[in-house]
């Protein structure tokens, strides 16, 4: 692995020398879960760039321009499976210039904080049961262990894709201001655009049955923690009685079908799954909705920026940080009232359109390209 760990501010080389970056992750395969995408995505764009990339997995394919270096680890109980793939990774990572994970590791030059602050997640999500699963949940307890170890590690650079999670580590477990690196996800910004609104969004929106309503989208897996209770609450409770909720994402509808029914939004929801072209959802809607209670950043808000329609969002999600400038925050992800009035604002098509506009604006700022060069600048800080 590298030197010790360098400070995350300062000037680079962009043309530096190549390096044999080692990028671990549990399972490499494209335009999978969230963090799976990332990794893909820095994988083959550093390889593109003249990096000499080792991808260190348990399993899936190789990033293009990249090596996969498959190890074995147990698959079964997730608290072992987490720790032996943390010992299989070490074993796999020596002898590289920088290695940086994506997953719940114990040793690396940087530490990727994709997830956020588990200790953070765990008080918020459930409040004064948190210090019980600490204690009881052999899989909390474990991400937690591995927390305590990586950021109570001198020589590991943490990098966060926001401020919010940065903070959070730091008033938690103390981390050195000059440990941290703030480098926000990147989108693919031809995948996402407005031009595929106006090319089919008629023709996707007709699929819905939607017509000319407004339809808000919802769109993230694991509907408790993302906030579907509060995007239903706020639907039934605007003014805009004839706006449509689109539910895109896995999890179950079933348990939410009471409170559909309970709030008489059966005719205005429509639950659809996920989707292979998760772009298609954003052609297809007015605004992004996303009353969540805890995400470091939420991938959703910055592909609808640069698919060019609104996002609403809670002070819960690190993305809340670039939506501020072109979309609205409710602080509280429970505030029903406060995202029915947030929607509302977004009923007037011109607004919708202003918004848009500038959320492309903004996304532009974060493409893949703009991720990935900072992300070599703070490898060539470390690889010293």
């Amino acid at each position: 692995m590298g030197g010790e760990a360098a400070s995350a501010t300062g000037a680079a080389d962009l043309t530096r020398r190549s390096l044999r970056v080692a990028l671990v992750i549990e399972r490499s395969a494209p335009g999978s879960g969230g963090v799976e995408n990332v990794a893909w995505q820095v994988a083959s764009r550093l390889a593109l760039a003249g990096d000499r990339v080792t991808v260190i997995a348990r399993s899936g394919e190789a990033p293009p321009g990249s090596t996969l270096r498959r190890v074995t680890s147990p698959s079964g109980w997730a608290p072992l499976r987490v720790v032996a793939f943390s010992r299989a990774a070490a074993r796999a990572s020596k002898g590289f210039d920088v290695v940086q994970t994506f997953s719940r590791t114990r040793h690396q030059d940087v530490f990727r904080a994709g997830g956020g602050c588990h200790g953070d997640y765990l008080e918020r999500m459930h409040g004064a049961r948190a210090a019980a699963l600490r204690r009881l949940s052999p899989r909390h307890a474990v991400q937690l262990a591995i927390e305590r170890g990586v950021f109570g590690d001198p020589h590991q650079i943490v990098l966060c894709n926001s401020s919010f999670v940065r903070d959070a580590i730091a008033a938690r477990y103390g981390v050195a201001p000059e440990r941290f690196s703030v480098i926000r996800n990147g989108v693919d910004l031809d995948r996402f655009h407005p031009e595929r609104r106006a090319r089919e969004g008629a023709r996707l929106r007709a699929e819905l049955g939607a017509g000319g309503r407004t339809l808000w989208l919802f769109a993230g897996s694991g509907f408790p923690r993302k906030g579907l209770g509060t995007a239903l609450g706020a639907l039934a409770a605007s003014r805009d009685r004839d706006a449509w909720l689109v539910v895109a994402g896995r999890d179950d509808p079933a348990p939410w079908q009471p409170m559909v029914r309970r709030l008489a939004l059966e005719e205005r929801v429509r639950f659809v799954g996920p989707r292979a072209d998760p772009e298609a959802r954003y052609a297809a809607a007015d605004a992004l909705v996303l009353p969540t209670r805890y995400d470091a950043f939420a991938n959703v808000c910055l592909e609808a920026s640069a698919a060019g329609i609104p996002v609403v969002t809670s002070g819960a999600n690190g993305a809340a940080e670039i939506v501020r400038e072109t979309g609205i925050v409710v602080e509280d992800a429970e505030d029903v009232g406060a995202f029915a009035r947030a929607l509302e604002a977004f009923a007037d098509p011109r607004a919708r359109h202003a918004a848009g506009l500038a959320g492309r604006a903004l996304a532009e700022r974060h493409g893949w390209d703009s991720h990935v060069e900072a992300l070599r600048a703070l490898h060539a800080r470390i690889a010293v």
